[in-house]
């Protein structure tokens, strides 16, 4: 056996393994790994007002339950719905995801944030005691198909780009009507689409690949020079849904140095609650379109009955228990190693989230049962935080080294 194989085997005995842990212990813990999360999709609600500085019980996510929560570091969402293609707004909504985030966040509670565009400037925050505000667009519709705009969109501070959102845009195919026959797809990434990920690798912006369809995973993943990320997937293997990844992918992920981000959503985390939900999702989602044809000349409208959709259409089926979770955590690792895990919650993007997780306050929850499965603190800081800002890193080492040969 191989000095690799034989080290990969002897750290995840310990893993699945139970063992008592104390609240002290678990707070040790927690506040040392420094707590970073992909994908946070709170945005879609300080843009239309909301005061993230204020307790709330409607969302996720405050400020005061990311203190209580522990967290070092977020990525806020920069989400662009697909229906802004129509008429060509999306590069208007990406400027005005990304103002609040600045605006709305960052400015307004100064003392608490630290705007972050490199990996040595989330460090310096964490030496500062600030929450470090990071940027990822969501939906590569919203470079509206052109470079220049990506370009635009890195100088304002975005640091990773989902090559799709629910939808297939121009160049890349996505999950979410990959078996749609109306849709033009094509089979995977475009040729113009393999060079926004040569554009995003010379800029030093992370490929994001949750939500894509499996044929463009596999191009971007080739086509790459940089690691890339999944900011929000789960395990298909657990919940078989075409959001979460195969095996295949995870280990091939794996091996390129990049990172999947767990998400929470009940349906990506259990396959029992996705088969509950199946019937349910499929009448929400033909509510959803018909509140876009209803509202589709009154987005702010749209947003807040779409909302209240979201907010009812799972109530009755019973939510996974925590310990789901951080089975796709274990799974992972198995496959590919600790160093191939971390955390994007989704967190104000799912309507449902595991028994425990019910917000920004639980990671210490999370915390716990990763130390019950066996985990090491120097696991947790991994998960947590230091690999995607390993990938980072590599992301800027990449496009150092392509702008030097450009």
């Amino acid at each position: 056996m191989r000095l690799s194989a034989f080290l990969l085997l002897s750290a995840l005995a310990g893993f699945g393994q139970a063992r008592k842990v104390t609240d002290e212990e678990v707070m040790r813990v927690h506040r040392a790994a420094y707590l970073i999360d992909t994908h946070n999709d709170i945005t879609s609600r300080t843009v239309d007002g909301f005061d993230i500085g204020e307790k709330s019980t409607t969302t996720h996510t405050d400020l005061q339950r990311m203190k209580a929560g522990g967290m070092g570091g977020q990525f806020f969402a920069v989400f662009v719905a697909a229906n802004y293609t129509d008429g060509n707004h999306s590069a208007n909504r990406t400027l005005q995801m990304i103002d609040t985030v600045k605006h709305d966040i960052v400015e307004r509670y100064p003392k608490d944030f630290v705007f972050c565009r490199t990996a040595d400037e989330v460090l310096a925050a964490k030496k500062q005691g600030k929450m470090a505000a990071l940027m990822g667009i969501e939906g590569g519709h919203a470079i509206e198909d052109s470079l220049r705009l990506l370009r635009d969109f890195y100088d304002l501070g975005i640091r990773y780009m989902t090559l799709t959102h629910a939808n297939t845009n121009g160049w890349a195919d996505s999950s979410g009507d990959i078996s749609d026959p109306k849709v033009k797809h094509h089979n995977g990434l475009s040729e113009f689409g393999k060079n926004v990920v040569r554009e995003m690798n010379r800029l030093g912006m992370m490929v994001d690949i949750s939500h894509v369809a499996d044929k463009t995973f596999w191009d971007a993943l080739e086509v790459s020079h940089a690691p890339i990320i999944a900011s929000h997937s789960s395990c298909r293997a657990i919940a078989n849904v075409p959001r979460n990844m195969t095996d295949d992918m995870i280990t091939a992920l794996g091996k390129k140095g990049g990172v999947v981000q767990v998400n929470f959503s009940c349906d990506y985390v259990s396959q029992r609650y996705a088969d509950a939900n199946r019937p349910i999702r499929a009448k929400r989602i033909a509510l959803l379109a018909e509140l876009r044809e209803k509202y589709k000349d009154d987005p702010v409208t749209l947003r807040l009955e779409t909302r209240k959709v979201m907010a009812t259409a799972t109530t009755g089926i019973p939510r996974p228990p925590l310990s789901d979770l951080v089975d796709h955590i274990d799974h992972i690792v198995k496959l590919a190693g600790v160093d191939a895990v971390g955390i994007g919650s989704d967190f104000d993007g799912v309507g449902c989230v595991p028994e425990g997780m019910e917000d920004v306050s639980k990671y210490p929850n999370l915390t716990k049962a990763l130390l019950e499965r066996g985990y090491s603190a120097e696991d947790i800081r991994k998960i947590y935080s230091g690999n995607i800002l390993r990938v980072m890193k590599a992301a800027e080492k990449t496009a150092s080294e392509l702008q030097k040969k450009s």
